[in-house]
């Protein structure tokens, strides 16, 4: 058994195209979901020997794409946290397809993906700057807690995130 085996070697095609003309907002035409888009430019201090963007700055990556999208759907969040919940990370995976290099800009789409009772996934593809070739595709799941560090129900506002966010 080879050790790529069931890996996805190339992702499925992702063709984001303007939702009602808001730059913030895309719908993939390959299969209808829509994603908030934000971009980022990568930095000297993210690439690695390589001179690619070292694998774990993806990561902060996505965070930024997730802040974005709850800045400018809902709320900060700082504010969610101002109020008492906190969203640790508990699993996060990431399949990655094309480098990324300095200077490099990106767009990063991030979409709520699952929503549970004290648990919540986003979704994330990074894509060039066009759009047209994606870098990877990653996930992040958290789970609500409070200030002690003990699971909760998911808050009010986030739960608000979820419905708001468009179909």
């Amino acid at each position: 058994m080879s050790y790529l085996e069931g890996y996805e070697l190339r992702p499925k095609p992702f063709s984001p195209e303007l939702l009602d003309g808001d730059e913030r907002y895309v719908r993939d035409r390959t299969d209808g979901k829509v994603w908030h888009r934000c971009r980022h430019r990568t930095l000297y201090v993210d690439t690695d020997r390589s001179q690619g963007v070292y694998h774990a700055n993806y990561l902060r990556y996505f965070e930024f794409g997730r802040a974005s999208l709850m800045r400018d759907a809902a709320y900060a969040y700082r504010e969610i946290e101002e109020s008492g919940y906190l969203y640790p990370i508990f699993e996060i995976g990431v399949k990655y397809y094309s480098p990324l290099y300095y200077d490099d800009l990106m767009q990063i789409h991030t979409r709520p993906a699952v929503l549970e009772r004290v648990r919540l996934q986003f979704d994330y593809i990074i894509t060039d700057e066009k759009g047209s070739e994606i870098i990877c595709k990653g996930f992040t799941r958290h789970c609500a807690v409070n200030r002690s560090g003990m699971p909760v129900e998911v808050d009010e506002k986030t739960v608000h995130l979820w419905k708001i966010f468009p179909k």
